[in-house]
């Protein structure tokens, strides 16, 4: 079963694009060596559109305030493209320091629950027994010494 995503945004300007992500959008992040970010992410959602090629990918942040966002983005360098209304939500374009740019709206959309760890979990388990197979981890001894 799933228990996250990983996304990657391509930058001609790494190093401007993860302390802008880093310092002016906020996202905890792990240093995972020699100045690589990898960034939490709230909780995400997946849609399939149908295409031509079918080979596509997007990725959009979510926001609350789509105008606020951009205000702070615009504050500390960032541009955001003129704001448009959707039947979806309200879309703009962040660029990037990088010049690269990535989508930004705030839905107007239902939105999903998230999944949350533990029951990604319960759901994997739930899938490998219904696949017949059995999970080969070890039963954990009691931590608890016995006099």
């Amino acid at each position: 079963m799933i228990i996250g995503a990983h996304s990657i945004l391509y930058s001609r300007n790494a190093e401007a694009d993860r302390a802008f992500v880093k310092d002016v959008l906020a996202l905890p992040h792990v240093d995972v060596g020699g100045g690589w970010l990898i960034f939490g992410l709230p909780p995400a959602e997946v849609a399939i559109h149908p295409g031509e090629e079918g080979t596509a990918q997007e990725f959009y942040f979510m926001v609350a305030d789509v105008e606020a966002f951009a205000a702070r983005a615009e504050q500390h360098g960032g541009a955001c493209a003129p704001r448009r209304k959707m039947d979806w939500g309200t879309l703009t374009e962040l660029t990037l320091p990088s010049g690269a740019t990535v989508g930004v709206y705030e839905p107007a959309h239902a939105r999903p629950k998230p999944l949350k760890p533990k029951k990604a979990k319960k759901l994997a388990r739930k899938a490998r027994k219904a696949a017949g197979e059995t999970a080969n981890k070890p039963k954990k001894k009691n931590a608890k010494k016995r006099k």
